[in-house]
């Protein structure tokens, strides 16, 4: 049974967590089915260069791991939705497209953890956020106590997960917990925005942020020099020099 339903638009790929009557929670299903195609779209032959997720209704962007089908879960399988979850997450941060997470709803414990993974964060007004796992006697297991802590500052992620608490879209922008307030059609616009830029150069910059964030100045730069140097061999490089001569917008192909 499909979980996660896709939808094109050029460059950009939309894909709805298909679950609304399970408020979009994580099965062992959509998570094999957002790997596959995660690594679909990380190849540079498919073209897609953004990607926006988000819940299917507009109550819930996913409420976390389904915790009926855990129910039913031994010990060993629960580490094994965890392995998957987190391989899944490190997945999406290391691919060359751009993930865009358009919140529209509550996203609690995975579900705020699948957001915390992605590139940009967009919240609806309605949205809630919150890694929520202590209320059920466990931690954030998805990488969540990592991620929110370097996103948002140690002290006030230890606030957030030891309390339990959530929060709504205007305290999660306030904090630098999402990038911006709006509509499915805002995180759109800047899904379609980033898939008309050069993607060599993207995928680049993407990485050069994601590995530098936490090495010493001077080896941060010495990478970013380095993903810079890959930049200078694409064809899209000329390209955008002779667009800016000729005054007109450049046509990026991704070599």
């Amino acid at each position: 049974m499909t979980t996660l339903k896709t939808d094109a638009e050029g460059a950009v790929e939309q894909w709805t967590l298909d679950r609304e009557s399970m408020r979009n929670a994580l099965s062992r299903g959509l998570l094999e089915e957002l790997g596959q195609h995660i690594a679909r779209v990380s190849e540079a032959a498919s073209g897609v260069r953004a990607v926006l997720i988000r819940g299917a209704g507009d109550k819930a962007f996913c409420a976390g791991a389904d915790l009926k089908e855990r129910q039913g879960m031994g010990a060993a399988e629960v580490r094994k939705f965890l392995q998957d979850l987190r391989a899944l997450l490190v997945s999406l941060e290391r691919s060359r497209c751009v993930f865009i997470a358009f919140i529209n709803g509550a996203a609690l414990g995975g579900g705020t953890e699948l957001a915390l993974a992605c590139d940009i964060r967009i919240a609806s007004k309605h949205a809630q956020m919150g890694l929520t796992e202590v209320c059920l006697g466990i931690i954030p297991g998805g990488g969540g106590t990592q991620r929110l802590a370097r996103l948002i500052g140690a002290g006030k992620a230890k606030e957030l997960i030891f309390r339990g608490r959530r929060l709504g879209a205007e305290e999660a922008l306030r904090i630098g917990l999402v990038e911006g307030i709006g509509e499915a059609a805002d995180a759109r616009a800047i899904a379609l925005e980033i898939a008309e830029n050069a993607p060599i150069a993207v995928a680049a910059a993407k990485q050069a942020i994601a590995q530098g964030a936490h090495l010493p100045l001077e080896e941060a730069l010495e990478l970013e020099l380095q993903f810079y140097e890959q930049t200078l061999a694409s064809e899209d490089r000329l390209e955008g020099l002779k667009a800016f001569a000729e005054k007109r917008p450049p046509r990026f192909v991704g070599r």
